[in-house]
């Protein structure tokens, strides 16, 4: 019971989060919204800061094991540039409240030390699994820029999304991001590592 109240409460911060916004929520908000008392939100996580550490936590946790998933099942490095991109526009991870919480988070994090961490690990996750594959079918320059690009595409198109006059959809953000590497790896020189003779790489050594 303890670990469905919890979950609860997670998952009522972050539609809380994403009906105002911002992070200027109360614990009262979000217990009333799972349907428990203020007493027993605090009772579970101790302070609203704490349950919202646990919100970023939760995303995180849950775009890991969609990309760990997602990268299992793609057999080529560029087949699993595309599998990370999919995982980012992926319906849960584009769903409004998740958008509103995930800016409202990189608000936080000018503030919050703790928040800033979290965004940091998101950040670098992103970039390595990128860089990683890419590395496979480019030079190490020419990846890491690609790859810096790529991930700032990402992010981007996130910030688009939350612009409510000007909203690009799922499909749309994965064919921009698609369209951009395609270009770029049409005119960079090819790596000399060959990926036949690549070893299999575990979808573990990723996300760490």
């Amino acid at each position: 019971m303890e670990r469905v109240r919890r979950k609860a409460l997670v998952d009522a911060a972050l539609r809380v989060i994403g009906d105002h916004g911002s992070l200027t929520v109360t614990m009262s908000d979000i217990a009333r919204q799972a349907g428990v008392s203020p007493a027993l939100a605090h009772h579970y996580f101790g302070s609203k800061e704490q349950l919202l550490i646990e919100t970023i936590r939760s995303l995180l946790r849950q775009l890991r094991n969609d990309t760990v998933a997602a990268l299992a099942a793609a057999r080529t490095p560029r087949a699993r540039l595309s599998a990370i991109i999919r995982v980012s526009f992926h319906a849960d991870q584009f769903a409004p409240e998740t958008i509103a919480a995930w800016l409202a988070f990189y608000a936080e994090a000018q503030r919050s030390e703790e928040t800033r961490r979290f965004l940091v690990i998101y950040a670098r996750r992103l970039r390595s699994n990128l860089l990683a594959d890419l590395k496979v079918l480019l030079p190490a320059d020419a990846a890491e820029r690609i790859a810096e690009g790529a991930a700032a595409m990402i992010d981007g198109l996130y910030i688009r999304q939350s612009l409510k006059s000007a909203p690009i959809g799922i499909e749309a953000s994965i064919a921009l991001t698609e369209d951009y590497l395609n270009a770029l790896l049409a005119t960079a020189s090819p790596s000399p590592r060959s990926e036949k003779g690549r070893p299999h790489r575990t979808t573990q050594g990723q996300m760490t």
